[in-house]
């Protein structure tokens, strides 16, 4: 049987009157006006119960052939899960229960049509697999579970925000279009600049530094980019970095702001969103101890002395990192220099001595990462901010001072100390929500295979 064709109607003069969470006691035998879309709908052939979706939650439509024109009543009943309708009409109390609300309507516009059946259950985890829901990730947005996932989300991003500001830190917009790579890797997305060659930015890490000369404390909230050939559940190519600089400091104390940041997130999603939590079914991170703290060298004296083969100077792999960390948050401080950017200041006179080598040269950095069970949550070191220095290192790396030149001419007028770090976002909800796969952590997901919708 072929559908039958409905008519849309324009908007009009029509307007929202309450949103589906003020639908209450207090509105009783009032009309409203209500708009959304259709996430569910019962058919009981004179009788349809719908149910009408907005931003907040679902209000249920009482629809009843004998009190709407038949013309209506069809039409309704005609029309798929997804369809945008405005209903005005009484609020009265659902006669199964004496604390819900429903709507008789007066008055229908349908104002859009779906024309193809749902490609989702709107109340499920969908078993449908991601690649194919990223090809309708509108859709796919509309599903309880992530509207949980990104209610919580922007908890995460408000209660940033407001900590950061009520800490006296400036927020920032720095360049996404730069002359050279800020970390000296090839993970770079090249574009035309004009008539030149440019990239998209991996980091704001030089200007946030730059910027700690003028306001001293300064936070950025921004998308990075970084050309990574990886399929792995973790890895973005454009991702949302929380990026932190703070003048006066070293990296001891971005520690002890990172530890009081994620605490008052978490304290924060527990107060905002219990109902999101409840329907994932999620308990939040324990937060009763400070994140404890272990050092690189101490961590792979572990990992050897349990029979892990890993060298020092080594990265450790999340499969290592896993038979040894839980669900906690931790901290795993000072790295070896050689393996962190040009920018990163070494520990003084800490050497280590390789017991495989009996090399004494292994010097290490004020530098650590943010860690949850296995993932890679965060990297925050102290920065170098002598000139001399910063040059000496960058040619260790191999990198040119000419191509810096506008960040190392900064330095000839006394850049303070300072230190910071960098959160990725979409890492940090997936390791609160225990998220399977990074791509359900950002709205429109760009990773090697994927550069649409």
């Amino acid at each position: 049987m072929e559908d039958k064709i409905i008519a849309e109607n324009e908007l009009g003069d029509w307007r929202r009157s309450h949103y589906s969470f003020q639908i209450s006691n207090s509105v009783i035998n009032q009309v409203v006006t209500v708009i959304g879309w259709i996430s569910s709908r019962r058919d009981h052939g004179n009788v349809l119960f719908v149910q009408l979706r907005d931003r907040f939650g679902d209000t249920q439509i009482l629809v009843k052939k004998k009190e709407l024109s038949e013309t209506i009543f069809e039409s309704l009943k005609s029309l798929k899960e997804h369809s945008s309708i405005a209903i005005r009409g009484r609020v009265v109390e659902q006669k199964n229960s004496s604390n819900e609300f429903e709507i008789m309507p007066e008055e229908v516009k349908i104002l859009s049509v779906s024309n193809k059946s749902a490609p989702f259950l709107t109340q499920a985890i969908s078993s449908i697999g991601i690649d194919t829901r990223l090809d309708l990730r509108a859709i796919d947005l509309r599903r309880n579970h992530l509207q949980n996932v990104f209610k919580i989300r922007n908890t995460i991003l408000n209660s940033i925000r407001g900590y950061l500001s009520d800490n006296y830190f400036v927020e920032v917009n720095t360049p996404k279009m730069i002359a050279t790579a800020t970390e000296g890797g090839a993970a770079l997305f090249p574009i035309f600049y004009y008539d030149r060659e440019a990239f998209l930015a991996q980091s704001p890490q030089l200007y946030k530094e730059q910027l700690t000369m003028a306001f001293e404390n300064v936070f950025e909230i921004a998308p990075i980019f970084r050309a990574e050939p990886s399929r792995t559940n973790r890895h973005l190519s454009e991702a949302m970095s929380i990026d932190v600089e703070k003048a006066y400091v070293d990296y001891n104390d971005m520690m002890d702001y990172l530890d009081n940041l994620i605490r008052f997130v978490i304290q924060s999603i527990n107060e905002k969103n219990q109902m999101e939590l409840k329907s994932l079914g999620i308990d939040l991170p324990d937060m009763s101890r400070p994140f404890s703290r272990i050092t690189y060298s101490q961590l792979i004296e572990n990992l050897q002395n349990s029979h892990k083969y890993i060298r020092w100077g080594d990265d450790i792999s999340p499969k290592l990192l896993k038979d040894v960390f839980g669900d906690e948050f931790y901290f795993i401080t000072d790295w070896p220099a050689s393996t962190k950017p040009f920018y990163v200041k070494s520990k003084k006179m800490d050497l280590l001595t390789d017991s495989n080598t009996g090399d004494d040269s292994h010097v290490l950095s004020e530098s650590f990462d943010l860690m949850y069970g296995s993932l890679e949550l965060s990297s925050g070191s102290t920065r170098i901010n002598n000139k001399v220095n910063l040059m000496d290192n960058m040619k260790k790396k191999g990198l040119s001072h000419k191509a810096f030149d506008y960040h190392l001419r900064v330095f000839d007028y006394g850049v303070p100390p300072h230190a910071g770090f960098g959160l990725g976002l979409e890492r940090l909800l997936m390791a609160i929500l225990k998220l399977d796969n990074i791509r359900d952590a950002t709205f429109y997901p760009r990773d090697i295979d994927r550069l649409t919708p």
